[in-house]
C-alpha cells in the first residue's frame, strides 16, 4: 500500500529539486560558518578576534544571500525583505545589506502570462479587453502588472500570477522549514524569536498574497475605510475581470511618492506629504487595526488635483496587517505614552505587546527610556538626532551597558509585519522631509486618543505635560510609584562595585576561561591522536595543531 501511495504522488520537476538543494546547501554553508566563528573560535580563546571580524562577515553573508534571492526570486526575495526588518534579532550589518532588496525580477514572456489570463477568464484577451499592453508595468517575484482597457473604455491594470508559482512557493517553504529547524538549535536566535510562529505567520501571509480574491476583498475594505476622506484614493476593483490568479483594478498609477522632483514639480509640499502619510497610517494602525503592510515606493503614489490640491493613492493590497483588540489597546498605550512622555505607561504598553523578554530588568529599561527617549531625544527632528555627537552615545552605552548587552527585546510573531511596515514608513517620511519630527506628529494624535478614552479635559493636561511644567506635574506620580515599589519590596538601589570585588570577578572569569581552554585542549588532542592512529594523518595533525594552540593560549593566560 505504501508503494502504491508513493507512486501516486506527482513527481517534483528536476529544476525544483535543484532549487531546493541549492537553497539548503547555501544555508548549510552559512550556518556552519556562523557555528565556527561564533561558537567554536570563542571557546578556543579567539573571541575578540572573531568579534572584530563579525560585522564584515555578516555583511558578506547577507550580500551572498541577496544575490541568491535576486537570482531565485519567488519566496526568497520576500524572506530577504522580512529579514531586513528584524533589527531585534539580526546584526545591523545584515539588515542594512538586505534593506535595498527590491521585489523586482525579470518579467515572464507575454505568451505565458496571456495563457494564465485567458485560462482564468475563460475567453481570449481580445474578447475581454479592448486593449492589453504586452509590456509589463511592473514585474515582481510572484506576479506582474499589465496596463489594459476594458470594452467600456475604462483604464485598468491587470495583475497576473506567474505560471507555476504555487509549486514554487511550496518547494521554497519546504526548504525554509528545514532551515528554521537548523536555526532553532542556535540559542541566540532561539532566545529572541519564536521561529515556528514566525514561519507560520510568514507562510500564511505569503499564501494570501497569491490569492487575488482575498486581495480584492482587502482593496474593497480599504475603499470603505477611506470613503469619506478626500486625501486618500483606493482603486476600484472590477469583479467581472477578477479571479484567484488575475486581478483587475482601476489604473491609479500617478507620481511615485519617492520621485521627489516630480512631487515638487506638481506643487506638492514634501513635508506635508510626509505628515499626511504618517497620519493616514496612524489611523490604519491605532484606530482601524487593519493596515497596508507593504508601503514601498511602488505601492504609494501622489495624485495632483490642480486647485483642489493632491491626494495619496494606495495600490497592492496583497500584504495587509490585522491587529487583535489586545494589540490595538497596547499600541494605543504606547502612542499615548510617547505623546505624554510617560516612561511607565510606555513600559506597560511594551509589556502588553509582548515586546519584553521574560526576566527583563524593567527598572533599568524604564531608566534608559526616560534618560534617552524623553529627557534627551524627545521633540527632535531626524536631522537633529543625526547631529548627536558619538561621544554622547558612548556615554549612554557605558551607563546602560548591561541593558545593551542583554538586549531583552523581541518582536512577537503577530507584530512582524507591523514592525516591517513602520521601518519602511519611517524611511519614506524621512526621505520626503529630512526635518521630519515624529514627536510633533504623534502628540496631537495622542491627545485625540486620550480624548476618546477619558474625555477632552485630558488633552489639556497632555499639553501641560509637554510644556515646561511637565517635570513638576510628573513629580507626585513618581513619588507615588517609588512608595508603591518600596511597599512591595521592589525598590532597588544601584551601586558601583568596589575595586577589590571587581578584581575578584575578573579573576573568576579568567579561571573559567582557563578551564574551558583546558577541556578543549584535552578533547582536541585526544581526537587528533585517534585520527592519526586510524590513518587520517593530515586530519590528525590539523586537530592536534588546534589543541596546542589552545594550550598556548592557556599558558599565556596563567602568567
Amino acid at each position: 500500500m505504501s508503494d502504491l501511495r508513493q507512486s501516486e504522488r506527482p513527481a517534483v520537476p528536476l529544476r525544483l529539486r535543484r532549487r531546493h538543494a541549492r537553497v539548503l546547501w547555501f544555508f548549510a554553508r552559512t550556518l556552519a560558518g556562523i557555528g565556527w566563528w561564533d561558537l567554536i573560535l570563542p571557546r578556543l580563546g579567539l573571541r575578540r578576534w572573531a568579534r572584530r571580524r563579525a560585522p564584515e562577515r555578516y555583511r558578506r553573508g547577507a550580500a551572498r544571500f541577496r544575490l541568491l534571492a535576486t537570482d531565485l526570486g519567488g519566496v526568497w526575495i520576500k524572506v530577504g525583505q522580512f529579514l531586513s526588518s528584524r533589527v531585534d534579532v539580526l546584526p545591523e550589518a545584515v539588515t542594512a545589506e538586505l534593506s535595498g532588496l527590491q521585489d523586482e525580477v525579470a518579467p515572464e514572456p507575454f505568451e505565458a502570462m496571456r495563457t494564465v489570463v485567458e485560462s482564468e477568464l475563460g475567453a481570449p484577451l481580445s474578447t475581454r479587453f479592448e486593449a492589453f499592453d504586452p509590456q509589463p508595468l511592473a514585474s515582481a517575484s510572484l506576479g506582474q502588472v499589465h496596463r489594459a482597457r476594458l470594452p467600456g473604455g475604462q483604464a485598468v491594470v491587470v495583475k497576473v500570477q506567474r505560471p507555476d508559482i504555487h509549486n514554487l512557493i511550496a518547494v521554497d517553504l519546504a526548504a525554509l522549514k528545514i532551515v528554521i529547524g537548523w536555526l532553532k538549535r542556535y540559542p541566540p536566535i532561539r532566545r529572541r524569536a519564536d521561529l515556528d510562529l514566525l514561519f507560520g505567520e510568514f507562510s500564511r501571509t505569503l499564501w494570501e498574497e497569491v490569492d487575488y480574491l482575498a486581495e480584492a476583498a482587502n482593496a474593497v475594505r480599504f475603499a470603505e475605510m477611506f470613503a469619506g476622506d478626500p486625501d486618500v484614493r483606493v482603486p476600484t476593483v472590477y469583479p467581472s475581470h477578477t479571479t484567484a490568479r488575475a486581478l483587475t483594478l482601476e489604473d491609479v498609477y500617478f507620481i511615485k511618492i519617492t520621485d521627489y522632483a516630480a512631487v515638487e514639480a506638481a506643487g506638492v509640499d514634501r513635508a506635508e506629504a510626509a505628515s499626511r502619510l504618517l497620519r493616514v497610517y496612524l489611523r490604519q494602525i491605532f484606530q482601524e487595526g487593519f493596515f497596508h503592510a507593504d508601503p514601498h515606493p511602488g505601492n504609494l503614489f501622489v495624485e495632483p488635483l490642480g486647485q483642489a490640491g493632491w491626494r495619496l493613492v494606495f495600490v497592492d493590497f496583497g500584504m495587509v496587517g490585522r491587529l487583535s483588540a489586545q494589540a490595538k489597546h497596547a499600541l494605543r498605550e504606547t502612542a499615548i505614552a510617547v505623546g505624554a512622555r510617560d516612561a511607565g505607561r510606555l513600559l506597560k504598553g511594551m509589556r502588553e505587546l509582548g515586546v519584553l523578554l521574560p526576566g527583563a530588568d524593567e527598572g533599568l529599561i524604564r531608566q534608559a527610556m526616560q534618560a534617552t527617549l524623553f529627557d534627551r531625544f524627545w521633540g527632535k527632528s531626524v536631522r537633529e538626532l543625526m547631529r548627536i555627537h558619538p561621544q554622547e552615545m558612548r556615554q549612554f552605552a557605558g551607563r546602560f551597558r548591561e541593558l545593551l548587552y542583554e538586549m531583552p527585546f523581541q518582536l512577537p510573531g503577530d507584530m512582524i509585519f507591523l514592525g516591517r511596515c513602520i521601518a519602511i514608513l519611517s524611511g519614506m517620511c524621512t526621505g520626503l522631509d529630512p526635518e521630519f519630527n515624529v514627536f510633533a506628529e504623534l502628540t496631537p494624535f495622542a491627545r485625540q486618543l486620550l480624548a476618546e478614552e477619558d474625555g477632552g479635559w485630558l488633552g489639556v493636561l497632555l499639553e501641560m505635560l509637554a510644556g515646561q511644567g511637565g517635570a513638576l506635574l510628573r513629580l507626585p506620580a513618581r513619588l507615588t510609584s517609588a512608595l508603591d515599589q518600596l511597599e512591595r519590596g521592589q525598590l532597588t538601589v544601584s551601586a558601583q562595585a568596589s575595586p577589590e570585588l571587581d578584581r575578584r570577578l575578573r579573576r573568576l572569569t579568567t579561571s573559567l576561561d582557563q578551564l574551558v581552554a583546558a577541556v578543549v585542549f584535552a578533547g582536541l588532542l585526544l581526537s587528533g591522536t585517534l585520527l592519526f592512529i586510524t590513518g587520517e594523518r593530515a586530519g590528525g595533525l590539523g586537530v592536534a595543531a588546534l589543541a596546542f594552540a589552545a594550550l598556548a593560549w592557556l599558558v599565556s593566560r596563567r602568567r
